[in-house]
């Protein structure tokens, strides 16, 4: 029974990719999941809503990084879907949208499985007591059920973030129409928060597995559901009137009552006593801090071997190491983001990699402008000391995916704060991180404060995009490139000779690498260029196949 209730399981997943796109396959993969008579086997349903997660964590680099002003992507040519997304050609065949939607899908899908057959199990099968792999004295329906519901609504919610109105089914079986009928921004906010807050009820306060859905993790998601939902998300109508504009569109004022619920929620997890910030902000990262006091919710990953893709975030901003003149599939696009955070500030050092060591001094990746870029060093495998990185040509892809960090609370608090007038309007909450980074506390706070911490506390941690469109800025973000070193002419010569008297801060630039001066100066360009409203949302795209349309209508303007 186990193995056919294991097989079933993979065939559901793997329907499941295409579960818009192809009725009969995803069907005959649900009829053959058994309603679970163990333990064990509704454990498995459950554990299924995760598998399709661990395939995404560097995919979101990929997808949100990339349609800032803050990174280019050099992964392989220029025609393909890195860098389609580095120069605004995304298109509704790219991957990264193609595997984003689909899988977060199937992450549902599975969910809604697991949630039903669960629901129709007896309670005297599911039930055990003892079980300390689940970090409770007892495992029950009513858990795992919230588990489910855990990771669908953290499904939906990425869902309407990076595309807007979505589709929202909950039943095991769909109609035609549910699964390609796109409801409103109100009805997918409104599934997340009863699928988070219905969890709640059966979830443990807390667990030191930070993979493991609990409510303070639940509480972390909804301090963010509500800020992003109260910030008033552009409308597909509301994209549309901007589409072809290249100027931002009024930000209108916030709704005061979901802030309140932000900070309610931010305030929770932050009193709650179960987390705190590292001392020193160079220990979140790095394999011996893995899971550390400050992370509330991870992807659990035990590299490619095991699961369904090792967390590729490790090595994608730092795919070379050791090899200073090989560039990364994702780099940050120019110095001027490194030199925005002062001298002294702790946080520079991680986010902004200029040297890495490796054991001793006579064996040094340089980093350095402009021969190379500084590299997003978060995930760089080492370790911090006397102000140096000290790396491992070795980058492991088993370190779980941070996905919320008590930092961001932080942040939630302050930014509801500062946009309703209450309380301080964030400054204590602002004063907290920039004291952990070793920087003045501010006397005031202010709205530019405030979004320049988000992006000194959480750089090349997949949340910038993200935030330029809850904030209406991203069109004016994209126009900083203008000021960037490379986007200057002289760097969109195609011929080595101009490059012999290039100097940056006094050193010299290297003739050897004119190709990567032109690559960078041509995606900077492509971002100014192209760049527009539609780039609010990303394409609804095509299934896994890359050719079947879902029949999700309409398609998001512009596309």
């Amino acid at each position: 029974m186990k193995k056919y209730f294991y097989s079933a399981l993979i065939a559901l997943v793997s329907a499941a990719f295409y579960s818009c796109g192809d009725d009969s396959n995803l069907t005959e993969a649900i009829d053959t999941v058994p309603v679970p008579t163990s333990t064990s086997e509704a454990s498995t349903l459950v554990n299924a809503v995760y598998g399709p997660l661990q395939t995404l964590s560097s995919s979101y680099s990929f997808f949100l990084e990339n349609a800032t002003e803050t990174t280019v992507c050099f992964e392989d040519n220029d025609d393909v879907d890195g860098p389609q997304i580095s120069e605004f050609k995304t298109k509704k065949d790219n991957w990264y949208a193609i595997k984003i939607f689909n899988r977060l899908y199937s992450s549902i899908t599975a969910a809604n499985t697991a949630i039903e057959k669960i629901g129709e199990a007896n309670a005297d099968d599911i039930y055990q007591a003892g079980y300390p792999a689940y970090g409770v004295a007892e495992v029950s329906k009513d858990l795992l059920i919230a588990r489910a519901k855990f990771v669908r609504g953290y499904d939906y919610f990425q869902l309407v973030q990076f595309f807007g109105e979505v589709p929202v089914f909950t039943s095991i079986k769909p109609s035609d129409s549910e699964k390609t009928t796109r409801v409103s921004i109100d009805e997918v906010y409104a599934q997340v928060v009863k699928d988070l807050t219905d969890a709640i009820q059966y979830l443990p306060e807390y667990d030191g597995t930070k993979s493991n859905p609990t409510q303070l993790a639940a509480k972390a998601i909804l301090a963010k559901v509500y800020l992003t939902w109260g910030a008033k998300p552009l409308s597909q109508s509301e994209v549309a009137a901007i589409a072809a504009s290249k100027t931002d569109p009024a930000k209108p004022a916030v709704d005061a009552a979901k802030y309140a619920k932000a900070i309610e929620y931010a305030d929770a997890v932050i009193t709650s006593g179960k987390y705190a910030l590292q001392a020193d902000f160079n220990n979140i990262w790095g394999v011996a801090n893995e899971n550390n006091q400050e992370v509330i919710y991870s992807i659990l990953h035990y590299g490619d071997a095991v699961d369904a893709q090792g967390n590729h975030q490790t090595h994608c901003g730092y795919t070379h190491p050791g090899d200073e003149r090989s560039d990364p599939h994702i780099q940050y696009a120019d110095i001027t983001l490194e030199d925005a955070i002062p001298d002294g500030d702790a946080r520079k050092l991680r986010s902004y990699a200029k040297y890495v060591y490796f054991n001793s001094s006579a064996n040094i990746d340089t980093l350095t402008w402009p021969l190379s870029v500084v590299r997003p060093g978060k995930w760089i495998h080492g370790y911090v000391e006397d102000g140096k990185i000290y790396g491992n040509a070795n980058q492991p892809n088993d370190i779980d995916h941070i996905d919320f960090r008590l930092a961001e609370i932080y942040l939630i608090k302050a930014e509801a704060q500062w946009y309703t007038g209450s309380g301080d309007k964030g400054l204590a909450a602002i004063n907290v991180l920039r004291n952990r980074a070793g920087v003045d506390a501010l006397a005031a706070v202010s709205e530019e404060a405030i979004r320049k911490e988000w992006g000194y506390e959480l750089a090349f941690e997949q949340k910038h995009w993200l935030n330029l469109v809850r904030w209406r800025t991203l069109l004016s973000s994209i126009e900083l490139v203008k000021g960037y070193e490379f986007y200057k002419d002289q760097y969109g010569a195609s011929h080595k000779e101009h490059f012999s008297d290039v100097t940056y801060n006094g050193i010299p630039a290297d003739v050897t690498r004119v190709d990567f001066y032109n690559r960078i100066y041509k995606h900077l360009h492509s971002k100014t260029t192209n760049a527009d409203g539609h780039f609010y949302r990303f394409p609804i795209p095509l299934a896994e196949d890359r050719t079947t349309d879902l029949g999700i209508t309409p398609q998001n303007p512009g596309y």
